[in-house]
């Protein structure tokens, strides 16, 4: 079963991340009556980078002036107080157009490129931000990336409007060839010529194939196009994007935000069900025998019927005391492992489940712990929302991951949708680089599996 799963959900989490990181526009796959070679001179997207293209060149331009005049004068001034916020000035200024270099692509290119890291200063105050300005790398990259895109934008254009010009003025000559002879004085466009001889391409099979030609050329231009502007995209991939550094910073910080969330969320929950539960119960409890206390002199058989019910709500405090901690952590998690821990969560499903967990070792309490509660919480689901009438759980090791499996043949329909249950125990996952991959279609059976990573003891 492990082999099976980690094929399938590799292509399908595979097929998941290219999309999301692609550099274009994401293509919906469609049947085309023409191929692509012959319909990429008519599609939008052709158009839009061929625009891209023709743009770059004056905007580089700009790029290139700016950031040498400024660079050069901030460290022509470094002499002065002048020159280090002059020069951040201009640093400051190369972020902003990146932005707007990343927003054309965007437009143009389909190229969504996340926001940088931002400026962080300790400090307010101007000397902070001058600092933080000048130790940002994205500033410096920003700077680089105008410094770069000139000569590649002179050279892509130089190529794009050769090729571009060339195919559409051959592809169209058959319907403007007789200027040469109304307007140039000969017969039509010289292929070759000397003192004594020249060659014309003035007769219908010359100006047939030389259409033709000019149809294959339009027809490369839209790849080559395409082939340039994918160095442009790593450009800006590269250079204004955020790097992978900053990029594990922000996921870093954005996981301990849902950490801190859950642990505040179980405390108020434990709180809730101490005060509503246990709580009530004990305040009750004590009232009762205090009545009991108060009656046992003047009816003794009553006070000692409130000590029976006092005593059945003992045992019910009790019991309602150890769920609880249950809840929290349970007891035979930490002394005897996942596979005695889910076996009592099993029994206490309301559809048989067939349990089989093939673990080397133990691993970390923290990963346990989390393991743990997945399985309760998608056993659970299965006893409110399934409708079954069977369960399977699996855990295995692959590598470096532990993997949790939880099968039913249920009605289905379920997801990780924004307000459920699943789309909670997802961002769980996700907080210590764990994964969540839900496969229920209407009508079951539903497969559920969990990835998380394997740490040692």
């Amino acid at each position: 079963m492990a082999t099976d799963y980690g094929q399938g959900y590799g292509q399908d989490y595979g097929h998941a991340y290219g999309h999301e990181r692609g550099l274009g526009f994401p293509e919906e796959v469609r049947r085309h009556r023409l191929p692509a070679g012959l319909r990429a001179p008519f599609e939008a997207r052709s158009w839009r980078e061929l625009a891209y293209v023709l743009l770059s060149l004056p905007i580089s331009i700009l790029l290139f002036v700016y950031t040498i005049t400024m660079v050069a004068l901030g460290v022509g001034l470094l002499v002065t107080f002048l020159g280090i916020p002059l020069l951040a000035v201009g640093l400051a200024g190369c972020r902003g157009l990146g932005s707007l270099e990343r927003a054309r692509a965007r437009g143009l290119l389909g190229l969504d490129v996340g926001e940088p890291e931002p400026l962080r200063m300790k400090k307010h105050g101007a000397p902070a931000w001058v600092g933080a300005v000048l130790k940002s790398g994205t500033s410096w990259r920003s700077a680089l990336y105008s410094v770069l895109s000139l000569p590649w934008s002179v050279f892509s254009f130089a190529v794009v409007v050769n090729f571009f010009a060339l195919g559409w003025t051959l592809m169209t000559y058959p319907l403007w060839f007789w200027l040469f002879p109304l307007f140039a004085g000969q017969d039509g466009i010289q292929l070759y010529g000397d003192e004594t001889h020249r060659v014309y391409l003035d007769n219908p099979f010359e100006i047939t194939v030389t259409a033709l030609v000019g149809v294959l050329f339009t027809l490369a231009t839209p790849w080559i196009v395409r082939a340039l502007t994918m160095v442009n995209r790593l450009l800006v991939h590269g250079l204004l994007g955020p790097t992978r550094l900053s990029a594990r910073v922000v996921e870093l910080e954005s996981d301990r935000g849902v950490v801190v969330d859950t642990a505040a969320a179980d405390l108020r929950r434990i709180e809730r069900d101490l005060h509503d539960g246990a709580q009530a119960r004990l305040v009750a409890l004590a009232m009762d025998l205090g009545l009991a206390k108060e009656k046992l002199a003047e009816d003794p058989h009553a006070a000692a019927r409130m000590v029976d019910d006092a005593h059945g709500e003992v045992k019910t405090a009790l019991q309602e005391l150890r769920d609880l901690a249950r809840g929290i952590h349970p007891a035979v998690l930490t002394d005897r492992g996942l596979d005695a821990a889910l076996s009592a969560v099993a029994s206490r499903c309301t559809v048989p489940v067939q349990m089989e967990v093939d673990l080397p070792s133990r691993p970390a309490p923290a990963i346990e712990g989390i393991a743990y509660f997945t399985v309760s919480e998608l056993l659970q689901n299965i006893s409110k929302h399934a409708q079954a009438t069977w369960a399977a759980v699996d855990v295995w090791r692959v590598e470096d991951r532990l993997m949790l499996q939880v099968v039913d043949d249920g009605v289905g329909g379920a997801d990780t949708s924004a307000g459920s249950g699943l789309g909670g125990l997802a961002e769980r996952l996700d907080a210590v680089d764990g994964i969540l991959v839900v496969d229920s279609p209407a009508g079951g059976p539903t497969r559920i599996t969990a990835e998380l990573p394997w740490r040692a003891v």
